[in-house]
């Protein structure tokens, strides 16, 4: 059964202009979402990155029939909220910035699991499939959880093999829930939430949008110890997994594959600038296993005074890593008020999956906010 509580978290979140590094400042003041909304307008202005507006959007909510009928749908599909205190709530994507406050999850995360990623493009040569397949059933007979975005090609075939193994398995959506994408996977859907589990930061209802999606890889590569890619164009949403993932700390992965195949451009391009070229699961194996006697970050019910500073630093700490050209020319369309992403993208005159990537690496290094609606600005 879905706490009561949690409506309080949920409504939070959807707050314009209070996202997931929000939460920190407020919960080192408030100590709980509830106490936010009963807290006086003079403090909550106060509080770090919270506008005045934001405070007085918090005041003002009133939409908590909306919320309990949310809550509502999720227990009757058997879906339960994970908070960043939960203990089952991945360790790995407390170590991230932007991090899921809370997570929507249909299905079982198991507290020891040892999570890998394997993603690769939708349209999958059948050596990428095969691959896959071979892979991720081996992966999954040593223990390893397998994590990808549910999307057709490698990341349905990495499900599969893992599947097919009796092994455990976690679909990250970027959608609802409810909205199941692409639609001819819903056996796969359903398979996955009783054999692991399928996740999303995103509320019911939420369709899969283009920006939802480079969003979505954060968590697939954050959740993940590594990232396996298996086939990418050069253009492939998996190349951003793999950004992400290089940027989180995560252990990089790559098939290779032939020089001459538009397929393989991604992955041999990823090994050229570092990732591990592998021929056998082993090559995974012995990166990934010396991290597991690391210390690892605890869940955050266990160190709560720790928590709001575990936030106010992933908010404050940006990479200083030099931004591409490209992504200099989108900053110049940007200013503090809101503009949308389809104006964006006709400004820039570039693919529109390409700045839509941009849009999320500048907004992960906390340089851009996003707004409700596919609104973008810079951050205050």
């Amino acid at each position: 059964m879905i706490q009561d509580d949690l409506k309080y978290w949920m409504a939070l979140k959807s707050i314009d202009g209070i996202g997931n590094a929000s939460f920190g400042p407020l919960l080192k003041r408030f100590r709980s979402p509830a106490d936010v909304f009963s807290a006086p307008l003079d403090d909550l202005s106060g509080i770090p990155g919270i506008s005045k507006n934001s405070a007085l959007a918090i005041k003002a909510f009133k939409n908590w029939d909306q919320i309990l009928r949310q809550m509502d749908l999720l227990e009757k599909m058997g879906a339960d909220i994970i908070t960043c205190l939960d203990e089952c709530y991945p360790p790995n994507l407390l170590n991230i910035y932007d991090s899921p406050v809370f997570l929507f999850v249909l299905g079982h995360l198991p507290k020891d699991m040892i999570p890998v990623a394997i993603v690769g493009s939708r349209n999958a040569t059948a050596y990428g499939r095969y691959t896959t397949d071979r892979i991720s059933r081996e992966l999954a007979l040593r223990g390893i959880t397998i994590v990808s975005g549910m999307a057709r090609g490698i990341d349905s075939c990495a499900h599969r093999g893992a599947l097919a193994a009796r092994g455990n398995t976690i679909a990250v959506l970027g959608s609802g829930l409810d909205v199941i994408y692409p639609l001819d996977n819903k056996k796969l859907f359903d398979a996955i939430s009783q054999n692991g589990a399928v996740i999303s930061e995103y509320p019911l209802g939420t369709q899969p949008i283009p920006y939802h999606f480079p969003a979505r890889n954060r968590i697939i590569s954050g959740i993940s110890y590594g990232v396996v890619v298996v086939e990418a164009g050069q253009k492939s949403g998996s190349l951003i997994t793999a950004s992400l993932a290089m940027e989180q700390g995560r252990d990089v992965f790559a098939i290779p594959g032939a020089i001459d195949s538009a397929h393989s451009r991604g992955t041999n391009s990823l090994i050229k600038q570092g990732a591990k070229l592998i021929d056998t699961i082993d090559d995974i194996l012995e990166d990934i296993f010396p991290q597991l006697e690391r210390p690892s970050i605890q869940p955050m019910q266990k160190q709560q005074e720790m928590f709001p500073d575990t936030f106010l630093e992933k908010d404050t700490v940006k990479n200083s890593d030099p931004l591409p050209p490209p992504s200099k020319e989108i900053l110049k369309t940007l200013s503090q008020k809101k503009i949308h992403a389809d104006d964006i993208i006709a400004v820039a005159g570039l693919p529109p999956a390409e700045v839509l990537s941009m849009l999320i690496t500048l907004e992960l290094k906390g340089i851009i906010e996003q707004h409700p609606g596919k609104y973008f600005s810079l951050k205050k």
